[in-house]
């Protein structure tokens, strides 16, 4: 069996999406399901907007020189918002002309809003899309419950399958201070000036440094940074690949995401691989992984007093911030590790192509 996979970015992407299905790649890779065979096809790319617009006709024309030599059985549809749901109703609609089952992988944390506030066209067009699927994949049971709302035709083919990751490759880095870690893009959505008002509630007495980690809006949050007084004590060495973020995740003891908008964030689950304790906001699925005081702390978005507190409870009480971390660890073991992900994303597929 041949299974397409379609992402924005491809391979070594960026973004959420890329980063999973690199997790699977990579795992299908090291321990492949007899029988079956992957491959990408990219629908936005990483070049120019001018060279983003023919992106998607040449992910079609892939298809089809596929599916008229036979390696095309399934083919895999990763989905956000905006932008990425214009282009894949229209890979969903050439998937159907082709006659290749098509499996929906729902990520975009602002799909909510982006479906709701849609045309009338759009919203029906969106529903199609789900409703002709032969699978669709969401992030947790606050998605399930969207999707099988507003396209009821999919409501016999919803399946959950949160996120994954590996374990953590690296040991722990032990460091006298208590050192904080976001990893993600650095702007509103995420949180960052909350997090940064956060930071500069705790106290200057060398218990603690920080680390914000990732593009975006990089002059905002370092003038925010240097207004606050915190040059000293955090550090924003923007976008990080993935060699780095491991070294980030095993330097660091607490991992923050103080997000308003997010679908299941790989960064949460990443903290939880490497047994940090976490401090996020109980927006999309999150809260199903991060249950308050037992796998991690929560706060509301846009709080910035609430966050200051929960980060500062975690730098001064150890004994707090291992325990959390220890059962977030013990959590991402159970639940949220790659290699069963990717024997049941196979098993999805096989179903899908039958």
């Amino acid at each position: 069996m041949n299974v397409i996979i379609a992402t924005p970015l491809g391979r070594g992407g960026k973004g959420g999406i890329d980063r999973i299905m690199d997790e699977v790649a990579d795992e299908l890779t090291r321990n492949p399901v007899p029988g079956l065979t992957h491959s990408f096809i990219v629908t936005r790319g990483q070049r120019s907007a001018v060279f983003s617009a023919v992106q998607l006709p040449m992910a079609i024309a892939a298809l089809a020189l596929r599916r008229v030599t036979g390696r095309a059985n399934v083919l895999h549809i990763n989905l956000s918002s905006h932008g990425s749901t214009s282009r894949k109703i229209i890979l969903a609609a050439a998937s159907r002309i082709l006659g290749i089952p098509y499996v929906i992988h729902l990520h975009g944390s602002r799909m909510r809003q982006y479906w709701l506030g849609a045309s009338a066209k759009k919203r029906t067009q969106i529903a199609k899309m789900f409703g002709e699927a032969s699978r669709v994949l969401v992030l947790g049971e606050v998605w399930r419950e969207f999707v099988t709302e507003h396209a009821p035709a999919s409501a016999d083919h919803v399946t959950i399958l949160p996120n994954a990751t590996r374990k953590a490759k690296l040991s722990h880095v032990p460091s006298q201070q208590v050192r904080i870690l976001f990893l993600g893009r650095v702007g509103e959505r995420k949180g960052v000036p909350q997090l940064i008002e956060a930071l500069a509630q705790l106290p200057r007495d060398g218990s603690w440094k920080a680390t914000i980690a990732g593009d975006g809006d990089l002059s905002d949050a370092r003038a925010q940074i240097a207004e606050a007084g915190l040059t000293e004590l955090v550090s924003l060495p923007g976008w990080v690949g993935p060699a780095e973020v491991e070294q980030h995740l095993a330097n660091a003891d607490i991992l923050t995401l103080p997000s308003f908008d997010e679908n299941l964030p790989m960064s949460v689950i990443e903290g939880m691989a490497a047994g940090l304790a976490v401090v996020a906001t109980p927006v999309g699925a999150t809260e199903e992984i991060v249950r308050n005081d037992e796998t991690g702390l929560l706060v509301p978005p846009g709080d910035s007093s609430a966050l200051a507190k929960a980060l500062q409870s975690l730098v001064m009480d150890e004994a707090r911030r291992k325990r959390l971390g220890a059962a977030a660890r013990a959590y991402h073991a159970e639940h949220l590790e790659i290699e069963p992900y990717a024997r049941r994303l196979a098993e999805i597929w096989r179903a899908a192509a039958r």
